[in-house]
């Protein structure tokens, strides 16, 4: 597939339409069962795009840049339908709430380190969490109303936030450089993070369906079951030379937590 003239620092998927974010500052959808190199062109930041996702009803795409902007497009605009530009650093990290239509999260990069909340459907701001820290990811859990941030300088941490007190359910530590990735297992229990460090780390964090409609409660909550080391890969070395191999460890991340899922 061809199209971006500069590298590719975001993905995102939408039924057969997949989204890419680059470094040349647009974002091209591409429906996969098409011979077109792309079908839309989406123009409007002013800076490379490093974030990216689709709502869970794939009508809305978020997108964030190093621009500080969070921007809204539906399904058909070639403009972003929504402008937000609260946040003083780079946003990378988005999540759209599957408990609430049209509820986004974002947060920003070092100088900013806050998760903001949104209604896209009123296109307002709802709130605002100072986290001490960078903000690199965000997910929701789709079995209870809390989300998992990571982050990196200067914590290097995880947190898992109950939505919407936004009080501190866990702190997860173990990885000694930023979490530059995240991602969930599809029966919504288990994460996966990647970090500086040349770690994969698996943690159970969020209960299932089953044990939460019995009222149980799972004593598991944040623990660390599984590491895996990647010798010949630093993370942090990839992040600066090689944005190929930084989503290759993702994709890898993400493929690790489904088949643990499984």
């Amino acid at each position: 597939m061809e199209g971006h003239r500069l590298r590719i620092g975001a993905l995102a998927w939408s039924s057969s339409m997949l989204s890419s974010g680059s470094r040349d500052k647009t974002i091209l959808q591409r429906d996969i069962r098409a011979q077109d190199d792309f079908v839309n062109k989406l123009a409007g930041h002013k800076s490379e795009v490093c974030g990216l996702k689709w709502s869970y009803d794939n009508r809305e795409l978020a997108s964030g840049g190093n621009d500080n902007r969070l921007f809204v497009w539906n399904q058909h605009s070639t403009q972003p339908v929504l402008k937000y530009c609260e946040h003083t650093a780079a946003v990378k990290a988005i999540a759209w709430s599957p408990h609430l239509h049209g509820l986004l999260a974002s947060g920003g990069g070092t100088a900013d380190r806050c998760i903001r909340f949104w209604n896209t459907t009123t296109n307002s701001h709802l709130s605002c969490m100072d986290t001490g820290s960078q903000v690199c990811n965000l997910v929701w859990s789709k079995n209870v109303n809390e989300l998992v941030s990571t982050h990196g300088y200067s914590q290097n941490q995880i947190i898992v936030w109950r939505y919407p007190t936004m009080s501190k359910l866990a702190t997860l530590t173990g990885h000694t450089y930023r979490v530059l990735y995240l991602a969930i297992s599809p029966d919504g229990q288990t994460i996966v993070t990647g970090a500086g460090d040349e770690t994969l780390r698996f943690w159970n964090v969020f209960p299932s369906p089953k044990s939460q409609a019995g009222g149980e409660t799972d004593s598991l909550l944040g623990r660390i079951f599984m590491e895996v080391k990647l010798e010949h890969h630093p993370l942090e070395e990839l992040k600066s030379d090689d944005s190929l191999g930084l989503m290759c460890i993702e994709l890898a991340a993400f493929a690790l937590a489904c088949a643990m899922a499984g």
